[in-house]
Protein backbone atom coordinates (compact mmCIF):
# COMPACT_ATOMS: atom_id res chain seq x y z
CA UNK A 1 0.00 0.00 0.00
CA UNK A 2 1.27 3.48 -0.75
CA UNK A 3 2.01 5.99 1.98
CA UNK A 4 0.89 9.60 1.67
CA UNK A 5 2.26 12.49 3.70
CA UNK A 6 -0.12 15.36 4.49
CA UNK A 7 1.54 18.65 5.35
CA UNK A 8 0.29 21.88 6.92
CA UNK A 9 -2.49 20.41 9.07
CA UNK A 10 -3.90 23.17 11.25
CA UNK A 11 -3.97 22.77 15.04
CA UNK A 12 -7.77 22.40 15.26
CA UNK A 13 -7.78 19.50 12.79
CA UNK A 14 -4.83 17.81 14.50
CA UNK A 15 -6.54 18.12 17.89
CA UNK A 16 -9.82 16.71 16.54
CA UNK A 17 -7.98 13.71 15.08
CA UNK A 18 -6.30 13.10 18.44
CA UNK A 19 -9.62 13.47 20.32
CA UNK A 20 -11.34 10.93 18.08
CA UNK A 21 -8.43 8.49 18.35
CA UNK A 22 -8.49 8.70 22.12
CA UNK A 23 -12.27 8.46 22.41
CA UNK A 24 -12.53 5.48 20.05
CA UNK A 25 -9.27 3.86 21.16
CA UNK A 26 -8.08 3.87 17.54
CA UNK A 27 -4.69 4.78 16.16
CA UNK A 28 -4.25 8.20 14.59
CA UNK A 29 -3.78 6.45 11.25
CA UNK A 30 -7.10 4.58 11.62
CA UNK A 31 -8.95 7.83 12.39
CA UNK A 32 -7.43 9.51 9.34
CA UNK A 33 -8.22 6.55 7.07
CA UNK A 34 -11.80 6.49 8.39
CA UNK A 35 -12.20 10.23 7.75
CA UNK A 36 -10.74 9.94 4.26
CA UNK A 37 -13.00 7.01 3.36
CA UNK A 38 -16.08 8.87 4.55
CA UNK A 39 -15.04 12.20 3.09
CA UNK A 40 -14.36 10.68 -0.32
CA UNK A 41 -17.58 8.65 -0.32
CA UNK A 42 -15.73 5.35 -0.13
CA UNK A 43 -16.99 4.11 3.26
CA UNK A 44 -18.22 0.56 3.14
CA UNK A 45 -21.74 -0.28 4.29
CA UNK A 46 -21.17 -3.96 3.55
CA UNK A 47 -20.50 -5.57 6.95
CA UNK A 48 -18.14 -8.11 5.38
CA UNK A 49 -15.84 -5.79 3.44
CA UNK A 50 -13.16 -3.43 4.65
CA UNK A 51 -12.07 -1.98 7.98
CA UNK A 52 -15.40 -0.45 8.94
CA UNK A 53 -16.35 -3.71 10.61
CA UNK A 54 -12.92 -4.65 11.89
CA UNK A 55 -13.24 -2.07 14.69
CA UNK A 56 -16.41 -3.74 15.99
CA UNK A 57 -14.82 -7.16 15.79
CA UNK A 58 -11.77 -5.93 17.69
CA UNK A 59 -14.05 -4.75 20.49
CA UNK A 60 -15.76 -8.16 20.57
CA UNK A 61 -19.22 -6.62 20.42
CA UNK A 62 -20.97 -9.71 19.07
CA UNK A 63 -23.37 -7.47 17.13
CA UNK A 64 -25.38 -8.75 14.20
CA UNK A 65 -24.54 -7.37 10.74
CA UNK A 66 -27.45 -4.91 10.92
CA UNK A 67 -26.55 -3.78 14.44
CA UNK A 68 -22.92 -3.40 13.49
CA UNK A 69 -23.87 -1.27 10.46
CA UNK A 70 -26.13 0.92 12.63
CA UNK A 71 -23.35 1.29 15.21
CA UNK A 72 -20.85 2.31 12.49
CA UNK A 73 -23.32 4.84 11.09
CA UNK A 74 -23.89 6.30 14.56
CA UNK A 75 -20.14 6.65 15.13
CA UNK A 76 -19.75 8.31 11.75
CA UNK A 77 -22.54 10.77 12.61
CA UNK A 78 -20.89 11.59 15.94
CA UNK A 79 -17.59 12.19 14.14
CA UNK A 80 -19.28 15.09 12.34
CA UNK A 81 -20.34 16.78 15.59
CA UNK A 82 -18.13 19.75 16.50
CA UNK A 83 -15.76 19.15 19.39
CA UNK A 84 -17.36 20.11 22.69
CA UNK A 85 -20.91 20.06 21.30
CA UNK A 86 -22.12 17.78 24.09
CA UNK A 87 -19.91 19.16 26.84
CA UNK A 88 -21.68 20.26 30.00
CA UNK A 89 -21.71 23.97 30.66
CA UNK A 90 -21.10 25.27 34.20
CA UNK A 91 -24.60 26.79 34.25
CA UNK A 92 -26.07 23.31 33.63
CA UNK A 93 -25.13 22.32 37.15
CA UNK A 94 -23.59 19.03 38.31
CA UNK A 95 -24.05 15.84 36.35
CA UNK A 96 -26.64 13.50 37.85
Amino acid sequence: MPDIVVRHIDEALAERIKELALARKWSLNDVILHALRHGLGMASCDPFSGREVEFGRQMGTGLSAGEDRAFSEALAALADVPAGQFARKPEDGPQR
